[in-house]
C-alpha cells in the first residue's frame, strides 16, 4: 500500500491555510486544516471602551467588515437592551446584502471556477467552455463579474462614507438617513447587477429562478435554451459530470444564526429574521430552533493555553501558546454545537431556511460541492429581491428616525452577543463589560467552524472530514484538494492572523 504525506499551501482563498492530508493508493484517508496565522482582536479589545469595538472589529477582514461591524453593535445593543429604529436595521441589512452580493459573486466566479481552467481538464468536452467563461482576465464572466462587482460596495460606501473598514453602525441605529439621492444610487446599483444575474448568470428573471422547487424541474428549466447558455447552466454541467455533486459533504449538521434582522420585529428575544435561524440535525432531518448555549470552543489541538473540555464563548479565552513539538497544529479553535461538528454557510443558511429546491436536492444527493457552490448563486436571488424590497421600504419611510441613542443610565456592566449570518455563514461577537469596559471579547467566525481542528474527544473538524475518501490523481498537483476547500469560500483572514513556513505544494497558482 503507498502511503503519502501530503503539506499543501492553497490559494485563492482569504488568508494562509495548510492542508495536510495523508493519502494511501491515491485515497485521502485522514486530513487536518491548518490556519497558519494568529488573529489577535480577542486580546485588542480587552480593556477598551464598549464602542471601541465599532472601529476595531471592521478590521477583522477586508472582505465582510459590514458583518463584523453588524455583529459588534448587536451585542453591545443586547446588553443595554437599546432599541433600534426600523430604518436603521433596513439600512443594515441593506448594507450587509451589498457585502454578500459582491462576496458570493467574486467567490465563484473569481475564487472556485478558476480551478477548472487547469491544463488537466483541457481536453473535457466542456473545457474550452469553461475557459472562455472563466479563465482569469480573460474568460467573459470573469471579466464581468469583476467589472460588476466593483459598484456594489458603493451600497456602503453611500452610508458608511468607505468600504471597507467602515465604522457607521452604532448602538441605537446608523449615522447617515436615507434620502431620495441615496436610494436612486443605490436602486440603480441593484438593478444593474439583477439584469446581469438574470441574463448571464442564471438565464431567466428572478421571479421564475426562485419559484424553481424541486430537483426534477430545476433540471428540466435546465435544458431550456436560456438556463442552459448561462453561467450556472455550464457551471452545473461541469461540476456534475466531475461528480462533485458526491464528493465533500462532509458533516451533515448544518447551523444558520437566521439572515437579515426583521426592522419590525427586531428585539428581545433578539430572534426575529425574515430567513430563519436554526440547526438542521442531520441524523433526523428535523430543524430545530437556535440555541446558542450550546455553542462551546475547544483548544486541545490548537495552539492557544489549554483548558479542559469546551468553553462556551462568555467564558472563553484567547491566550496564544504556540507548542510546535506537539499534536496541536493550528491557529483555529474548534467550535462545536451541542458537542457536534457543523457546517455553515449559504448552503445552511438556504436550507435551514426552507429553500425547496436545495431541500430536494440535499435529499436526493447529499451536500457535495456541487451543491453548496449552487446555493451560493441561488443566495444570489434572494439577496437582490430582498434588497429591492428595503430600498421601497425606505423610500415609504424617509422620515422616519435612523438613530436612537441609548438612554442615560442604560450603558450598563453585562454580557451579549451579536449572531448574523455573514456572506460565509455564522458570525458571533460575544462581549462582557465590567467597570464600563471590556472585559471579555470572543469572535467565532464561519471559517472556524468549518476550518476547524480536532475537537477534545480527537473528533476531526468539517473539513477534514469533507476531504476523507477523496481521490487524487496526482500527488505533485492535487487540484481535487482546492475544489472541495473552495466550495466553503475560506476566510483564513477572519479566523486567525501568524506564519510559519516550509516547504509545500502551492495549489491554485
Amino acid at each position: 500500500m503507498a502511503r503519502i504525506e501530503l503539506n499543501v499551501d492553497l490559494n485563492r482563498v482569504e488568508g494562509d491555510l495548510s492542508i495536510q492530508v495523508t493519502l494511501e493508493d491515491g485515497v485521502v484517508v485522514e486530513a487536518r486544516t491548518a490556519g497558519t496565522m494568529y488573529r489577535g482582536f480577542e486580546q485588542i479589545l480587552l480593556g477598551r471602551a464598549p464602542r471601541d469595538a465599532m472601529v476595531i472589529t471592521p478590521r477583522v477582514c477586508g472582505i465582510c467588515g459590514t458583518a463584523h461591524l453588524y455583529a459588534a453593535v448587536l451585542a453591545l445593543e443586547q446588553i443595554w437592551g437599546t432599541p433600534v429604529p426600523p430604518n436603521a436595521t433596513r439600512i443594515r441589512n441593506l448594507c450587509l446584502i451589498a457585502e454578500g452580493l459582491q462576496n458570493d459573486l467574486r467567490q465563484t466566479f473569481l475564487f472556485f471556477t478558476p480551478d477548472f481552467c487547469h491544463p488537466r481538464y483541457a481536453d473535457d468536452p466542456l473545457g474550452e467552455a469553461m475557459r472562455q467563461a472563466f479563465e482569469p482576465f480573460k474568460g467573459e464572466i470573469h471579466r464581468e463579474t469583476l467589472a460588476m462587482t466593483r459598484r456594489v460596495p458603493e451600497i456602503i460606501a453611500h452610508f458608511g462614507g468607505q468600504w471597507p473598514h467602515s465604522s457607521y453602525m452604532l448602538p441605537g441605529g446608523v449615522v447617515t438617513p436615507p434620502d431620495t439621492r441615496r436610494l436612486v444610487a443605490c436602486r440603480g446599483v441593484i438593478e444593474e447587477l439583477a439584469r446581469w444575474y438574470e441574463q448571464r448568470v442564471v438565464g431567466a428573471g428572478l421571479d421564475e429562478w426562485l419559484a424553481l422547487d424541486s430537483a426534477d424541474a430545476f433540471f428540466a428549466w435546465l435544458e431550456r435554451p436560456g438556463p442552459a447558455a448561462a453561467a450556472l447552466g455550464l457551471l452545473t454541467r461541469f461540476l456534475r459530470a466531475q461528480g462533485l455533486h458526491r464528493l465533500g459533504a462532509g458533516t451533515p449538521h448544518m447551523l444558520s444564526f437566521g439572515a437579515w434582522c426583521d426592522a419590525e420585529r427586531w428585539g428581545p428575544p433578539w430572534d426575529a429574521h425574515h430567513l430563519r435561524s436554526g440547526f438542521l440535525d442531520g441524523a433526523t432531518g428535523q430543524v430545530e430552533p437556535l440555541d446558542p448555549s450550546r455553542i462551546a470552543e475547544h483548544v486541545r489541538h490548537s495552539w492557544f493555553r489549554p483548558y479542559e473540555g469546551g468553553r462556551h464563548p462568555f467564558e472563553g479565552e484567547t491566550v496564544p501558546d504556540y507548542q510546535p513539538a506537539s499534536d496541536r497544529y493550528s491557529w483555529a479553535k474548534a467550535p462545536r454545537y451541542d458537542g457536534r461538528v457543523v457546517q455553515t454557510g449559504p448552503l445552511a443558511e438556504l436550507l435551514i431556511a426552507g429553500d425547496a429546491l436545495l431541500r430536494d436536492l440535499h435529499a436526493r444527493e447529499g451536500g457535495g460541492a456541487w451543491l453548496r457552490q449552487f446555493a451560493r448563486v441561488r443566495r444570489i436571488a434572494y439577496e437582490l429581491q430582498h434588497a429591492r424590497r428595503l430600498l421601497v421600504e425606505l423610500g415609504t419611510r424617509l422620515r422616519e428616525p435612523h438613530f436612537e441613542p441609548p438612554a442615560p443610565g442604560r450603558e450598563v456592566d453585562g454580557q451579549g452577543c451579536g449572531l448574523i449570518m455573514a456572506a460565509r455563514g455564522a458570525l458571533g461577537h460575544w462581549v462582557s463589560l465590567r467597570d464600563g469596559v471590556v472585559e471579555r471579547y470572543q469572535i467565532i467566525t464561519p471559517t472556524a467552524w468549518n476550518a476547524s481542528p480536532r475537537d477534545s474527544a480527537g473528533v476531526p473538524g468539517h473539513w477534514e472530514s469533507s476531504l476523507v475518501g477523496l481521490r487524487v490523481a496526482d500527488p505533485e498537483d492535487p487540484v481535487e484538494i482546492g475544489h472541495l476547500i473552495r466550495s466553503h469560500d475560506p476566510c483564513l483572514v477572519c479566523t486567525v492572523h501568524f506564519v510559519d513556513s516550509g516547504r509545500r505544494l502551492v495549489v491554485g497558482a
